[in-house]
């Protein structure tokens, strides 16, 4: 496994072409790995490509990709990059990949670290019993939180509580039958954004064209320690949630008190 990293020149026309569609980043994305064709499926239960887009600030954009093999990101610099700066440093040429092994494999029951997460938070409704359930995205951060503390026991890990006294809310809840999630955990929901987009091939699989992809995305950052090390490998290593192929589901550990 790789983690890498390659940091977006977003006054480039190509990087902003890149930067507006989820799908024509994954394409690129994609691209990176010759012995991936594009009719390729993910694997159903092996470790896969995961990438995300952090903006970091307004002029800066990193691009993060977690992958079963090293990428070459050539085309990328060429479009959405620096070149000339690339071509004079062999070393890095315009992006940098490191062996994720090394983390995965130190992992610990008990370790804490801080995270950030990008994701699709939805859920299953229906408003009529006679009808089907509907995928229904998650549009407010106290549900949005709810959908990844749900998840965390899974995922091999926990979100960790404020202490008392840093808490403003009594308990951190404003209610037992409606939590306020916000100022109990170390975590924070930031960065919604509502996307829509068409597919490139636009025409179903009965000659209809296909509806158009609509999602929301969410990014979050906090803190969690380490609960079950092989769960959260998979975690990192597989992605949580949908839309994983649109820039979701790529969970990121830093070290505790460390700038990102």
């Amino acid at each position: 496994m790789f983690l890498t990293r390659f940091r977006v020149n977003a006054a480039r026309s190509g990087a902003r072409r890149l930067l507006s569609s989820p799908q024509a980043m994954h394409a690129a994305v994609m691209s990176s790995f010759p012995a991936l064709l594009p009719t390729d499926t993910p694997p159903s239960d092996g470790p896969r490509v995961l990438w995300r887009l952090d903006h970091t600030t307004r002029a800066e954009v990193m691009l993060y990709i977690v992958s079963p093999d090293r990428p070459d990101l050539t085309h990328l610099v060429e479009q959405a990059g620096w070149p000339a700066a690339a071509a004079a440093d062999p070393v890095e040429p315009g992006w940098q990949s490191r062996p994720y092994g090394p983390l995965l494999d130190r992992l610990a029951t008990g370790d804490r670290w801080a995270f950030r997460l990008t994701a699709n938070p939805v859920h299953h409704v229906r408003r009529k019993d006679d009808e089907p359930t509907k995928r229904t995205a998650h549009l407010t951060p106290v549900h949005q939180m709810g959908w990844l503390l749900k998840r965390q026991e899974s995922c091999g890990f926990r979100v960790l509580e404020k202490a008392d006294n840093a808490r403003l809310l009594p308990s951190g809840t404003t209610h037992a039958k409606a939590p306020h999630h916000g100022d109990r955990y170390e975590l924070t929901v930031r960065d919604k954004r509502a996307l829509a987009f068409d597919k490139s091939r636009a025409t179903g699989p009965h000659g209809g064209r296909r509806a158009p992809v609509s999602l929301v995305t969410v990014t979050f950052d906090g803190r969690l320690e380490v609960t079950e090390p092989q769960l959260l490998r998979r975690a990192l290593t597989h992605g949580i949630g949908k839309a994983k192929a649109y820039g979701c589901g790529l969970l990121t550990l830093a070290p505790l008190g460390t700038t990102r």
